[in-house]
Parts: structure tokens; C-alpha cells; sequence
């Protein structure tokens, strides 16, 4: 019963630390370069931004959070996973 009583949460928590990676993928892309990028480099609209002048500094703490939030669930799922294989030896040699 311990086995599957940690499997759901460790389960559970790849799942939010993938949303998370997507997420801060989106946002990540969503904001402005600080020297034009590729969008100057092809003619595009490098200066503007869509969301305002103040939204680079909000869009890079935002980041820092969810980044900060993201590494430390990792650190976390490292520590459960190992746990997990010193409590049963067996899910090593099996691959649970």
C-alpha cells in the first residue's frame, strides 16, 4: 500500500512540473527580447511590445517565480523518487 500511495503523488507531481515547464515556456516566449532578436533581424516589430511598457517587468518576475517554484519541485520528485527506491528495492530491478 506504500508503494501506491506514493506512486499517485509522484505521479501527480511530474504532471504539475510538466504544466509548469509549459507555462514558463509560453512566458518566456511572450516576452520582448532586450535587443529586438530575431523579430528585428526580419523586419518585425522588435521595440513594441503588445501588453504596455510595464509588462517586461512584470513578465520577468513572473518567470523568476515560476522558475524558482519549478526547480524546487524537481529538487522535491528527486527526493520522494529516491526515497521510493530505498523503501523498495524491487521497483529498481522492475522499473516501477
Amino acid at each position: 500500500m506504500a508503494l501506491l500511495g506514493v506512486a499517485w503523488y509522484i505521479s501527480t507531481l511530474n504532471v504539475i512540473i510538466i504544466l509548469l515547464a509549459l507555462v514558463l515556456m509560453l512566458i518566456v516566449l511572450i516576452q520582448r527580447g532586450k535587443g529586438g532578436g530575431l523579430a528585428g533581424a526580419f523586419g518585425g516589430a522588435g521595440g513594441s511590445s503588445a501588453f504596455g511598457s510595464r509588462a517586461g517587468d512584470a513578465f520577468t518576475r513572473i518567470t523568476l517565480i515560476i522558475a524558482g517554484v519549478w526547480v524546487f519541485l524537481i529538487m522535491v520528485q528527486v527526493v520522494l523518487i529516491k526515497n521510493e527506491n530505498e523503501n523498495n528495492p524491487a521497483a529498481v530491478i522492475v522499473g516501477r
